[in-house]
C-alpha cells in the first residue's frame, strides 16, 4: 500500500508493488456475453503459492457471473520465441506475459481499459490496480522506493502516464473506469 502523507494526497511513496500482485484477480470481457468476468487462480490450486511464478503458472479459471460461462487455462509447453520459461521438473512451460490491454491467460480484453492521451490504452487488472494508478497520477510529489531497482509497477509505467501535462486527462479516464468496477 502506498503512503499518502499529506491530507490532500499530493505525496506518493512507491510501495514497490509488482504487476503480478495485481494479477491475482483480472477483470475481463466475457467472450460469450461481453459482460464483466473474472480470471483467478483455479479454486483447486489456490493454496501453497510461495513465489510469484508458481501463482502465475497455476491453472486459472475464467468465470462470468452474468451468463455463467466458465473456462479453464493450464500452462502450455514453451515454444521458441516465447520469452520467459518456467522449469518445473518436466518440459519448460511458457510463462504468461503480464501486460495489457488483454489478459495474459485467455487473451480476452480487459474490463478496465479506456483510450486517452492521443488514443493510448489506459488499463488496469482490477480495482486495487486502478487505485494505485490513481494515487500515483494524482500525486504532485512521487518518491521512488530505493529497494526496487527498476522493477516496481510505477517505475515501469509509460512516460505518457507519468507526464504532468497528461495528469488531468489520465485522472478523468481513471475515474470513468472506477465507475465500471
Amino acid at each position: 500500500m502506498s503512503e499518502v502523507t499529506e491530507e490532500d494526497g499530493s505525496r506518493f511513496r512507491d510501495p514497490a508493488s509488482r504487476l503480478w500482485r495485481f494479477a491475482q484477480e483480472i477483470l475481463v470481457r466475457c467472450p460469450r456475453c461481453d459482460g464483466r468476468a473474472v480470471v483467478v487462480v483455479h479454486p483447486d490450486h489456490r493454496a501453497g503459492h510461495r513465489y510469484a511464478v508458481s501463482c502465475l503458472m497455476a491453472p486459472h479459471r475464467l468465470s462470468c457471473p452474468g451468463c455463467g460461462h466458465t473456462d479453464d487455462w493450464s500452462p502450455r509447453p514453451a515454444r521458441r520465441g516465447d520469452g520467459d520459461v518456467y522449469f518445473a521438473g518436466g518440459a519448460p512451460l511458457a510463462v504468461p506475459h503480464l501486460t495489457g490491454p488483454d489478459d495474459p491467460y485467455f487473451g480476452l480484453p480487459l474490463w478496465l481499459q479506456r483510450r486517452c492521451c492521443g488514443g493510448r490504452a489506459l488499463w488496469a487488472y482490477n480495482a486495487a490496480h486502478l487505485e494505485l494508478l490513481e494515487r500515483y497520477v494524482a500525486a504532485r510529489l512521487r518518491e521512488r522506493n530505493p529497494h526496487t531497482g527498476s522493477g516496481s509497477l510505477v517505475e515501469r509505467l509509460p512516460a505518457w502516464i507519468k507526464a504532468a501535462d497528461n495528469r488531468e486527462e489520465v485522472l478523468t479516464a481513471i475515474r470513468a473506469l472506477r465507475e465500471q468496477v
